[in-house]
């Protein structure tokens, strides 16, 4: 009976286990590509040997005497390494509830794992020592299949956590090198993928930041000294600003557009850019300039023709939300502001965007074109966007549409041929379209399916240069290639 119940608790914790590495480490939170996860990495790959170890003794031996109190000395071992992990995640990432209420489960179900499992090795340990070959018919081979998952991941982590220590990211202060000092900044959308290294950059060089947030605990790790306000009112009508850069919006790709969703996008936009011109309104001495973020979306689904700022649209769900986007921005041109409307495109990097969500498949070989693969993508590096939003603040000629995007869009399969070469991995799975028409509708037609051909033309006649105008040296960087 005790047994049984064992090898069920054991079973219940491999399954929890599995779950979190899958879900959480490598789907959700993408820890094999954040150089700030690398000792997190390093932690889990010291516990997955040990796992390791205690599957393949238990499944197939008794353990008796010194042996059974080596294990017992690697438990306690897991214990500490699982204690520093949850410190180490509470100093470097924000944990999602799901990861939290997984990490609590696994705590208790491994107690009780160690109540049936220490009487039983203190028995063990007055033996002879020995280990003893023993099989316990299903269990046994369960427990082989477990440790050799968990000898897998704890191999990869050990790779990840080596990689990690080249992706070494370029001094963020030296993406400011564009702006005069002492600026006084006020960012929105500061803890996003962009935001929080234009903040960090921001720091690195000195200026002054103030920041949105709605999660104050989270905007508290962009750094320091920064201020943080949770809602533009708490802002002093005397308060200086040099610039405003408002990035804020729930992001477009996370989601089915189900009708709701489509309210909330655009609502998100709306709502907070309203927010920020009342802001610029009521303040005593106004910003010389505000940064919006719009999309490339502005111009809608398009074949081969090069589109500049100043091309026309086509009608669209994304072209309508950078339309009413845009369109509030430029209220605050009727304050005396001068007004940048920065048309984004796909943001690359490998902490966040939508590299980060190519990674996983690519690196294990299931990487390829979508759909037909002749879409444009219209692509620019994460730091060279940063580069590029200090470049249009010190810049007074630069006012309304600019494009945020490298020079040289590519089509999709020549992208996933790219990043199949930095990754040493084969590029050929292609996503067939039609599975995805049907199941995405218009969120795969114009994100997926669909793209433009954006070309900077402001920002290059105004002398702003890429560090990374080609896609192939951008992703070799990246990726440590």
């Amino acid at each position: 009976m005790m047994w049984q119940l064992f090898w069920t608790l054991v079973v219940i914790q491999i399954a929890m286990g599995g779950f979190d590495i899958l879900f959480h480490h490598e789907l959700t939170e993408r820890l094999s590509w954040k150089p700030s996860q690398r000792r997190e990495l390093q932690l889990h790959a010291a516990r997955n040997l040990i796992y390791a170890i205690v599957f393949a003794l238990l499944g197939w031996t008794r353990p008796q005497g010194a042996f059974a109190l080596a294990l017992m000395i690697v438990l306690a071992a897991e214990v500490m390494i699982t204690l520093a992990d949850f410190v180490e995640e509470d100093r470097t990432r924000k944990l999602p509830a799901s990861e939290r209420v997984t990490h609590a489960l696994l705590a208790l179900n491994y107690g009780a794992i160690l109540v049936l499992l220490i009487p039983l090795l203190l028995r063990w340990a007055q033996m002879p020592a020995a280990i003893i070959p023993v099989y316990h018919g299903i269990p046994s081979l369960m427990m082989l299949v477990a440790a050799l998952g968990v000898l897998l991941f704890g191999a990869r982590d050990l790779a990840t956590a080596a990689r990690l220590k080249k992706l070494a990211r370029a001094p963020a202060a030296g993406l400011m090198e564009a702006l005069p000092p002492g600026r006084h900044v006020l960012v929105t959308g500061a803890t996003g993928f962009v935001g929080s290294r234009l903040v960090e950059g921001l720091l690195a060089a000195g200026h002054r930041v103030m920041v949105l947030a709605r999660d104050p605990q989270k905007a508290a790790r962009l750094g320091t000294p920064i201020t943080i306000v949770t809602s533009l009112d708490q802002i002093p009508f005397n308060t200086i600003l040099d610039a405003v850069i408002n990035l804020a919006g729930e992001s477009i790709g996370e989601g089915l557009w189900t009708k709701s969703r489509r309210k909330k996008l655009l609502a998100s936009r709306i709502d907070m850019t309203a927010a920020v011109v009342k802001l610029i309104a009521r303040l005593e001495q106004r910003p010389a300039v505000l940064v919006n973020a719009s999309a490339i979306g502005w111009y809608g689904l398009h074949d081969d023709e090069p589109l500049t700022e100043e091309s026309a649209g086509h009608d669209c769900f994304c072209r309508d939300i950078c339309v009413a986007w845009e369109t509030e921005a430029e209220k605050a041109a009727a304050l005396g502001v001068r007004v940048v409307r920065l048309r984004i495109g796909l943001v690359l990097g490998t902490e966040g965007g939508l590299l980060s969500r190519f990674l996983l498949p690519f690196e294990f070989g299931a990487g390829g074109p979508i759909g037909s693969g002749r879409q444009w993508m219209s692509w620019i590096e994460r730091d060279d966007l940063v580069r590029l939003i200090a470049h249009v603040i010190a810049t007074p000629t630069l006012s309304g549409a600019v494009n945020g995007t490298a020079p040289t869009p590519e089509r999709n399969d020549a992208f996933g041929r790219s990043l199949g070469r930095a990754l040493h991995r084969p590029a050929l799975l292609p996503l067939p379209a039609l599975p995805l028409r049907i199941v995405g509708g218009d969120f795969a037609r114009e994100l997926l399916l669909g793209g433009q051909r954006v070309l900077p033309s402001k920002a290059l006649a105004s002398g702003f240069t890429f560090r990374y105008p080609q896609l192939e040296k951008a992703l070799r960087d990246m990726v440590g290639a």
